[in-house]
Order: C-alpha cells, then structure tokens, then sequence
C-alpha cells in the first residue's frame, strides 16, 4: 500500500511541476501566453502586469484602425496589437508587432537578429518590395520582418519593380520590425 501511494503521489509532483508560460516566447500561434484566439476583452487579465492602452478616437481621422498598445509598468513598449474589429471587445487579434527585443522565436529570433539569422533557421516564404524597407515573410511561423532598405546595396534600393531576391540582402542586414499575422 505504501508504494501504491509513493508512486501516486510522485505522479501527481511530476504532473504538478509543469514549466510556466516564457512571457517573452514567440511561436507561431502565440506570444507567452497572447494567442490567435484571444479576444480583445482578455487583454488586462493576459497582461495583468503590464498596461494595456486602447486607442480610442472619433471617427475623423481614425478609420477602422483601432491599434491596442503593451507597455511594461516602467513604459516600456513590449507589443502593438491590431484586432479584427475596431471597437469590439469579443474581436480577436489579427497583427502583433514586437516592439522588445527580449521577444525570442524557439530559434532566439529577434528584434536584434540579421537576415542571416532568418535564413539559417527559416526557409523564406515571400519577399515584398515596398517603397522604403522589404518585407520577409516566413509562413513557418506566420510571421514578416521588415528590412529597411538602407540595408541593400543601392541598385536594389530605388526600382519598386525589382524582384528582390535573398542573395541581394546582405547578410547583416537588422531587422526593423518584426510582425506575427495571425488572420
């Protein structure tokens, strides 16, 4: 009887001793404990220790833009969340852009990692020429890094037409911004 009780009990600690949620992990369907499912209205209970600003304004300038805000309690900007429905308390969040550097993928990719570091440890889906920076897109883990195109060498800054291909980003090109697209 005794040893029927030790390994119960010893079941239950190891059961019991899950690790908690990194608040700084991104995966493909969620950052810490932020999923593609969260609702607008579980943000405070989510972030209860940070500050969750919503951007509340008339309908002059706004349009259907209705960016949520995370800032640590020392603010610091940690996230920029975008929900699928502007002023809707069950919407989900559609967009996250990492603003911290201290937001990690599985294979510690950051705010302070290099092109290098995103084609070492991700095949690339897509690359998007736009006016100002490229665009990165690995479907792997549904997220975009954006490059700004400072970074490239100057035949591939200036023709929008271009066809920007991986071996024309340098390899220590930063990324300047950093995005999950959930929906």
């Amino acid at each position: 009887m005794k040893y029927i009780l030790a390994i119960i009990s010893l079941g239950l600690f190891v059961t019991s001793c899950e690790k908690p949620q990194n608040p700084f992990s991104v995966q493909k369907q969620n950052i810490g404990l932020l999923t593609d499912s969260t609702q607008v209205k579980d943000l405070e209970m989510i972030f209860v220790n940070d500050s969750v600003v919503k951007f509340i304004g008339g309908d002059e300038f706004t349009g259907d833009i209705n960016t949520i805000d995370i800032y640590e309690k020392g603010g610091k900007k940690l996230l920029e969340l975008t929900p699928s429905q502007a002023l809707d308390s069950t919407a989900v969040i559609e967009n996250v852009r990492i603003m911290d550097a201290r937001y990690k993928t599985d294979k510690n990719i950051s705010l302070l990692s290099t092109f290098k570091d995103i084609t070492d440890n991700y095949t690339i889906s897509s690359i998007d020429n736009l006016i100002n920076s490229v665009v990165i897109s690995v479907n792997e883990i549904n997220a975009s890094f954006t490059i700004d195109k400072k970074e490239l060498p100057a035949n591939a800054r200036f023709d929008m037409e271009l066809n920007i291909e991986e071996t024309q980003i340098p390899d220590d090109a930063k990324i300047k911004y950093f995005m999950l697209n959930w929906h």
